[in-house]
């Protein structure tokens, strides 16, 4: 009966000292999102990031590697155990909460000296089975912060998993859409060889006629030379991004298979969304705001080590002296002890653990703003090279549609003696300079969309 009433009272004890437990509770930050991608104003909340990139890569080549790599990339696996990782340690947290226990059997053999124990006894024999149970009361918080640090840490592995995912899939989108570049200007230059020997064939008849010299025929053959000469390079480019490629896939070096350049698409409007959805929509920031809240939770969990800490500890079991009174019920025993430890002098620990502890909740939040900034610069780098990109586009289609007449016209005047070989070599040249960077362009336009879907934090949804 005693027993009992003990136990209701610690239990009693550790409620009120509970309910005096008024530590505040991590919120996010009031933080101005406002002018956060400079000075490019938006307000319409429909947001790229919110699209499956099924939807936005349409490509059917492309969708099969993005979920080879999604299945196969070993960074992403990297990612996936961390996050096991850190459920463990989650569990581990929530099991902080309940007694700890353990079994134990022993034996001991003791025998006293005759010169102490003349009269006995001289030899003692003990024997025990029991059960030991030990309970920290959870008064001023230490373990509910610290469950609340590892389910912050398992947020952010996750966060960091997703940043991973959307990099991966930025990454590979990337790396596809230059390949196609890659070949779309292989085959420009294939062409544009084609089309210079055709010129030295149509040079060596007017030489045949005096209408040119020799030196015309082997100046147009040196131009066509010129550009055939970099198609090594551009096939060795061409290897070596489908190699890159394969490393995010998780694959061996190999031949990717691939559409074409034309057949990609880009979104008919590009929406950025509100700033503020950056915090809900973006990994990283996420993870980094995750990693203030952890570092919250510890400094809490630092601060409980300068107050009294409840123990209860209890033992129940079996000890006899002979083996065979063991199982008697008068060998039965009980022991229960309760009781506050604290803190007088531990050599400067605790207050080091405290000022540490705030020390990294000052860094988590400045990361936490850095991850923020440049999230947004990132959203702004990105929606300026989209736009530029479309200028570009428009403009270079002009130059094209002169440079094409311009050739035409000048192979024209060329066989009525109007214009000289090195007009015509001048003009196919700039038209294959401007058919190379028109691919460069679309290209550009292309990486912008996908940078600008990971700036937002699309692709983990």
């Amino acid at each position: 009966m005693i027993l009992i009433k003990n136990t209701i009272l610690a239990a009693g004890l550790a409620s009120t000292l509970l309910s005096c437990n008024t530590s505040r509770q991590f919120s996010r930050e009031t933080i101005e999102t406002n002018g956060l991608y400079g000075n490019i104003i938006t307000s319409d909340s429909v947001n790229i990031a919110d699209k499956p990139w099924q939807e936005l890569f349409t490509d059917p080549y492309l969708q099969n590697l993005i979920r080879e790599g999604l299945d196969n990339n070993l960074d992403l696996q990297v990612a996936v155990q961390r996050v096991l990782e850190a459920e463990a340690y989650f569990a581990q947290g929530k099991a902080a909460f309940f007694p700890s226990l353990s079994a134990q059997g022993a034996y001991s053999h003791v025998r006293n000296p005759e010169t102490l124990y003349p009269a006995g006894p001289r030899h003692i024999d003990d024997y025990q089975l029991n059960m030991q149970a030990s309970w920290e009361v959870d008064i001023w918080g230490k373990l509910r912060s610290s469950k609340k640090a590892a389910y912050a840490n398992l947020l952010a592995s996750d966060a960091g998993r997703k940043t991973v995912q959307t990099s991966l899939i930025s990454g590979i989108v990337s790396t596809y859409y230059s390949l196609l570049a890659l070949d779309e200007q292989l085959e420009i230059t294939l062409q544009t060889v084609q089309n210079d020997m055709e010129l030295v064939e149509t040079m060596k008849i007017l030489k045949g006629s005096g209408q040119v010299t020799g030196a015309a025929v082997v100046q147009t053959e040196a131009v066509r030379y010129a550009a055939e000469v970099t198609i090594p390079d551009l096939e060795q480019t061409i290897r070596e991004t489908e190699n890159a490629l394969c490393l995010m896939l998780g694959r061996t070096p190999g031949k990717i298979e691939r559409g074409r350049l034309s057949g990609q698409q880009t979104p008919e409007l590009v929406k950025a969304g509100v700033p503020s959805q950056l915090l809900d929509n973006r990994p990283d920031v996420m993870q980094a705001e995750y990693a203030a809240m952890n570092a919250f939770e510890m400094t809490r969990n630092a601060r409980s080590y300068f107050y009294p800490a409840l123990n209860i500890t209890a033992s129940a079991g079996l000890e006899a002296a002979d083996l065979d009174d063991l199982l008697d019920a008068d060998a039965f025993l009980l022991n229960v002890i309760g009781g506050l430890t604290a803190p007088i002098f531990n050599k400067r620990a605790n207050k080091t653990r405290l000022e540490v502890a705030k020390a990294q909740q000052e860094e988590a939040l400045l990361s936490f703003r850095s991850a923020l900034l440049n999230a947004g610069q990132e959203v702004n780098n990105a929606l300026g090279q989209f736009d530029t990109a479309e200028k570009r586009i428009l403009l270079r289609q002009q130059q094209l549609d002169a440079l094409e007449k311009s050739v035409s016209y000048t192979k024209e005047l060329l066989h009525y003696g109007s214009a000289t070989y090195t007009e015509v070599l001048n003009a196919q040249q700039s038209l294959l300079a401007a058919q190379l960077s028109n691919v460069n362009d679309h290209l550009e336009k292309l990486t912008s969309t996908v940078s600008l879907y990971r700036a937002l934090g699309g692709g983990w949804k």
